[in-house]
């Protein structure tokens, strides 16, 4: 089993080191009773000894992909001081800036918040540079029916210098080939996006007012059947309806073309059993019309349709620019932001479907809900300026429940939390659809914790 970073995850990983950011996906869980602290270390055990236990260690080649190394640096359960359920949010958005590295360690970091009222919530935050969110279920799964799957990678610094000098120079002459395609692929995607006439991004700001930022988030629960009933009303699937809740989002924030159309940016999972990859997917465009998308999704489902069959004769063009990384010193690396996320014309849409039970048991029974975020840290206004600004989706379904995560930002900063869930709100009554309360909803009768039960040793 070779332990050479795929392309892919070697492109994210530079990419994230020139740009200062820390692409996350976050687990999320909510007890509306109390929480079993020793099921939950167990679980943290098992991660430890899963396919998260792994970090990337560098090649001493400038221009050669890098490897991955075992990794036994992983911390400790975060036990936090109660707060109130209300502040559940704003503490899931700090959990999200927990310190990870993909490189040192750690990689990921697993956290459980009680609250005043009974109940409690969870948050398992990875690096995108150690799994995507299908990789990160399995990781789950695993390690919430207790298997341990150890991966085979070589201590850090197994290599000596020049042993590694030479294998890693043979890797690179191996991607030569790969590297001359991406040239060719590289002139083929910047004539296609001049010609598509894409939304411009606007001029970066002024000097001096560049600043960190976090990005406004929400996220939605929605009765499973109900959702289902509803994409089957409009003649749709589940992941139609899905595509036309994020088309419509768009069209209400003004994230659309010349033609009032909407282009959905969507992942589709290539993990296969044993793949080792931390990013098992490509990217299909397709282009909607969000207009007539609340009362017919024939014309999505078709154009969802075309666009798969299309992608398996048609990789995605800014995946084919991957080789080209290994080529651009890391200080450059910033200006493939543009090519790795989505540009100022798309709108990610990530749909991991039906995630298997026991991804809701990390205490080794069901949570009352569960839902996975795609967030960033380390984001700057500047950046967001140079992307257009971002609004991104992710949605699946567990325990008889629809979840849809949210992240939006517009280039004047005015979007908060408040603002976006009023937004996703109204886009889903669109279709005639009302969230549950969620994980906000006043807790049921639940006995209290103990105090042993939370602090363990």
């Amino acid at each position: 089993m070779s332990n050479v970073l795929d392309l892919v995850d070697q492109t994210i990983f530079r990419v994230e080191r020139a740009a200062d950011i820390t692409n996350l996906i976050q687990c999320v869980w909510v007890y509306d009773r109390s929480i079993d602290i020793d099921g939950l270390r167990r679980f943290h055990g098992h991660l430890q000894n899963g396919r998260l236990s792994r970090r990337i260690e560098r090649s001493p080649l400038p221009f050669s992909r890098h490897r991955w190394v075992s990794s036994d640096d992983q911390r400790d359960i975060e036990v936090t001081e109660r707060r109130p359920r209300e502040e559940f949010d704003a503490w899931l958005t700090e959990q999200a800036d927990t310190a990870l590295d993909a490189e040192h360690g750690p990689g990921w970091h697993l956290a459980v918040l009680p609250f005043t009222d009974g109940g409690a919530g969870v948050s398992l935050v990875a690096s995108h540079c150690i799994t995507d969110g299908v990789g990160l279920c399995e990781a789950v799964a695993d390690a919430a029916a207790g298997r341990d799957h150890p991966r085979p990678w070589p201590a850090a610094g197994t290599r000596r210098k020049w042993q590694a000098v030479r294998e890693d120079a043979r890797q690179t002459l191996s991607d030569a080939p790969a590297i001359g395609r991406a040239v060719a692929a590289a002139a083929r995607f910047v004539k296609n996006n001049h010609a598509a006439g894409a939304v411009a991004a606007p001029p970066g700001l002024p000097a001096g007012t560049d600043e960190p930022i976090r990005l406004p988030a929400a996220t939605v629960f929605l009765d499973a059947d109900e959702w289902d009933a509803r994409a089957h009303e409009l003649g749709g699937t589940s992941n139609t309806l899905f595509a036309a809740l994020a088309a419509r989002l768009a069209l209400q924030v003004g994230r659309v073309a010349a033609d009032g159309s909407v282009t959905l940016t969507m992942p589709i999972n290539e993990r296969t059993a044993g793949d080792t990859r931390a990013n098992a997917i490509t990217n299909v465009d397709i282009t909607v019309d969000p207009a007539g998308a609340t009362t017919d999704l024939t014309e999505i489902r078709s154009a969802t349709k075309q666009a798969l069959i299309r992608s398996a004769s048609e990789p995605d063009a800014r995946w084919a620019l991957t080789p080209l990384v290994l080529l651009v010193p890391e200080r450059l690396g910033k200006r493939f932001v543009g090519a790795a996320t989505n540009s100022a014309a798309s709108v990610g849409a990530s749909n991991v479907g039906d995630v298997d039970p026991a991804v809701n048991r990390p205490d080794g029974s069901d949570a009352d809900y569960f839902a996975i975020r795609s967030l960033s840290s380390g984001m700057t206004t500047a950046m967001m300026h140079q992307l257009g600004g971002l609004l991104s989706f992710l949605s699946g379904r567990a325990h008889g429940q629809v979840f849809v995560s949210v992240v939006a930002f517009e280039p004047d900063g005015s979007t908060t939390n408040d603002d976006l869930r009023q937004r996703v709100s109204a886009a889903l009554s669109d279709f005639s659809l009302t969230p549950t309360p969620g994980w906000a909803s006043p807790c049921k009768p639940t006995s209290t914790m103990r105090k042993t039960e939370l602090i363990g040793a």
